[in-house]
């Protein structure tokens, strides 16, 4: 049975705190001993098998360390971990200055980061300051496979490769950092191709994995099984769209969804969602104006629900620049109807293939 509008309200917040990045202390957490004054330094007994494992499921790893920059990354080198580790924070800050900033340069909530040190003092100051942060003693490492939140439901290709997708993304704000001229004349420097098509079975576990995990560009956030999923795919009362973005750099993977409840002279996009990671490809609207035209193809009125979460604003101007006005609101639920009179055309910068 496919949920209710009430049901998927209720239960937007996740019952399970997920952890998409776990930040690791250096000095007697990652290694025994402290790099600046003892001789040698030692691996923990087993914290590669740990490291290799959650990069296996698709969380990423930064450090937060007061240490010695170029010679805790001459160690990490020397003992092969340093690429599992993005935007290394090393430095003489604070663990929680550090935190933020891996926090801002990933673009992932702090209440998704978890935080590993061997030194209470710094653990209570994270958690005083950063309360949504899970934080665990090293005197604990042995049990952080275990936790619920470091076992994802599904384990997906892109989880597989979420590492490598972010290092391609840092090798892509280099570039653009670097480039001179528009962002339109940069981005077509990327040779985009975006793929969109209704989703297949083999796409159901990244769809539900997109719903669970995105929050920021998602006009409801509700979130949906498998098996809900799947009955949608099969429904002629719903389409399932499913988005795949890439460029010279590599794949993004699938980074968009979206869900339209298809009645008799009314369309209505339930959930519309997008990848942080691609908040600057204007992605959002292509899918967006996609679904306008095939609801203006089919003669039908297309209403759309926006719920506010506090941090998906962007989502909120998505729809107004889109042409979208609000008709009706019932609480936190939004009510969008848009006439479908200006329906922008595709970038010139990208590959647009619509895949049915």
């Amino acid at each position: 049975m496919i949920c209710s509008n009430s049901e998927q309200v209720e239960n937007k917040q996740e019952d399970q705190k997920t952890i998409k990045c776990v930040v690791w202390d250096l000095d007697n957490t990652l290694w025994n001993g402290v790099l600046l004054e003892d001789e040698r330094v030692y691996l923990q007994n087993g914290v590669v098998k740990i490291i290799k494992t959650l990069d296996s499921r698709g969380i990423l790893q930064s450090i937060a360390s007061k240490n010695e920059s170029s010679l805790a990354m001459l160690k990490l080198q020397e003992i092969g971990l340093q690429d599992y580790f993005i935007y290394p924070q090393i430095n003489w800050n604070s663990k929680v200055f550090s935190i933020k900033e891996i926090s801002r340069l990933l673009n992932i909530g702090i209440d998704t980061i978890a935080f590993i040190d061997d030194q209470l003092f710094e653990l209570e100051e994270v958690k005083f300051s950063l309360p949504e942060i899970l934080c665990i003693n090293t005197a604990d490492l042995e049990q952080v496979l275990d936790r619920p939140e470091m076992n994802p439901l599904f384990i997906t290709e892109d989880s597989k490769n979420r590492r490598l997708m972010y290092i391609s993304d840092i090798d892509r704000h280099k570039a653009e950092k670097e480039f001179i001229g528009s962002q339109e004349d940069f981005l077509a420097t990327l040779k985009m191709k975006f793929t969109l098509s209704f989703a297949q079975e083999e796409d159901l576990q990244r769809a539900e994995e997109l719903t669970v995990r995105t929050h920021q560009l998602n006009t409801t956030g509700y979130t949906y099984s498998y098996d809900e999923l799947n009955q949608f795919r099969q429904s002629e009362q719903y389409q399932l769209l499913i988005a795949d973005l890439e460029d010279k750099y590599g794949s993004y993977g699938k980074i968009g969804l979206a869900l339209v409840e298809c009645q008799t002279n009314m369309w209505t996009i339930k959930l519309l969602l997008m990848s942080c990671r691609v908040m600057s490809r204007g992605v959002g609207t292509i899918l967006l104006n996609y679904i306008m035209s095939l609801a203006k193809d089919k003669n039908v009125r297309l209403r759309a629900e926006f719920v506010s979460n506090n941090r998906n604003r962007m989502m909120y101007i998505a729809y107004k620049f889109a042409g979208f006005k609000e008709i009706e609101k019932q609480g936190d639920l939004v009510i969008f109807e848009n006439e479908l009179t200006r329906i922008q055309p595709l970038p010139e910068y990208m590959q647009v293939e619509i895949s049915h």
